[in-house]
């Protein structure tokens, strides 16, 4: 009488074989790289310990050849049999998602991303103030996602920020979210006529620096966004007041209890003939007052500094001579302004018009004339 053979694991149908291809490839997204490998014993061993998953080496580099082929199709919109053909020509190894390199194992050398990209997403993440520590790590947890855990590992340490001010406004990614919805002309597949926004436009105290108050006395602002803009770091509203009937800029961050009025856009008038690019150059760099057209005098090695904050566009350099430089642009003159030009000191002269030359003249005898009272 023949001996009956006990079950085994290796024999008759193995449980979880449909799983094994996802499992293979999400192993090799997740572990390997152009610097790290996975043999295919490694590979069965993942499977066995920690999928329970029992599978032949050959069945696993089976598996492999079919990601890439299925891949290759998505890829190039191609059909499975033009798939197959390339797939199986090793000298379009390049087109595969999945390389073999004798003998350390197979690797995926790319994913839609590069470490690089990655690296430079990492970087204005963490440069943005009106991001929170807590939506920056988010964030960036959620982009190291496209890369092996080696290379997420990497991206993280090499990340080195200095003091960099965040914002506290937790809510800050759904105002913003709220904002664009209000000026959208469609909304959840439906046509959207643009509408005001209300919100609480906060402040710090000195009486209490955790907690901000609301500005007019807790009154809400009623405000017709029409743009959003990035500058150092900082998101800004462009609107239409509703209490000042005019184009304002406004912190994002310092917005609370956003809300949509389901009153339409007003403004668009006043929105239209406003030099949005003049607008906000002199807001943010100089902040508001008479605008003048300036004649400024530089070193040379200044220039740098200059061109960083006044740009090109619509501004004059000219060439003194071998040492100096001359600029001329439109400034809102006002006290920020001769502020920034007192930082540089004996290097900076201004050269017209001459009520200016005169109220910077003004400006440095006020806060000199602190010290002698």
């Amino acid at each position: 009488m023949a001996k009956k053979k006990h079950p085994d694991k290796h024999h008759g149908k193995k449980p979880k074989q449909r799983m094994k291809p996802y499992i293979v490839l999400q192993y090799l997204l997740r572990e390997t790289d152009e610097d790290n490998y996975a043999s295919g014993k490694m590979i069965e061993a993942f499977l066995q310990e920690n999928c329970q998953i029992y599978a032949e080496r050959r069945s696993i580099y089976k598996d492999i050849e079919e990601i890439n082929e299925v891949n290759w199709m998505l890829e190039n919109d191609s059909d499975i049999d033009e798939a197959v053909k390339v797939i199986a020509n090793d000298k379009y190894d390049e087109e595969k998602l999945i390389l073999y390199k004798h003998p350390k194992g197979f690797y995926i050398p790319e994913r839609h991303f590069s470490l690089q990209d990655i690296r430079l997403m990492t970087e204005c993440i963490n440069s943005a103030k009106f991001v929170s520590e807590s939506e920056a790590q988010r964030l960036i947890d959620a982009a190291c996602e496209f890369l092996s855990v080696h290379q997420a590992k990497k991206i993280k340490a090499d990340a080195f920020v200095i003091d960099r001010p965040k914002t506290t406004n937790t809510a800050l990614i759904y105002n913003i979210q709220t904002i664009y919805e209000a000026m959208s002309v469609s909304y959840d597949g439906e046509p959207h006529e643009p509408e005001k926004i209300s919100f609480h436009y906060m402040k710090n105290s000195i009486n209490d620096l955790h907690n901000q108050v609301a500005q007019r006395k807790g009154e809400k602002y009623i405000v017709s966004p029409y743009k959003l803009v990035i500058n150092d770091g900082n998101y800004y509203l462009l609107g239409f007041d509703d209490k000042y009937k005019e184009i304002r800029i406004y912190r994002v961050d310092r917005m609370k209890d956003v809300c949509f009025t389901s009153e339409p856009r007003e403004g668009e008038e006043e929105y239209e003939k406003t030099n949005i690019e003049s607008l906000i150059k002199r807001t943010f760099n100089m902040f508001k007052g008479k605008t003048e057209v300036v004649t400024l005098c530089f070193p040379n090695f200044l220039l740098d500094a200059v061109v960083e904050r006044f740009g090109k566009k619509g501004v004059s350099y000219s060439k003194l001579d071998k040492d100096y430089f001359t600029v001329m642009t439109t400034v809102d003159i006002s006290e920020p302004f001769y502020g920034w030009l007192a930082g540089f000191g004996k290097k900076v002269k201004v050269l017209a018009p001459d009520h200016v030359v005169e109220g910077y003249k003004a400006h440095l005898d006020k806060i000199r004339g602190m010290y002698n009272d």
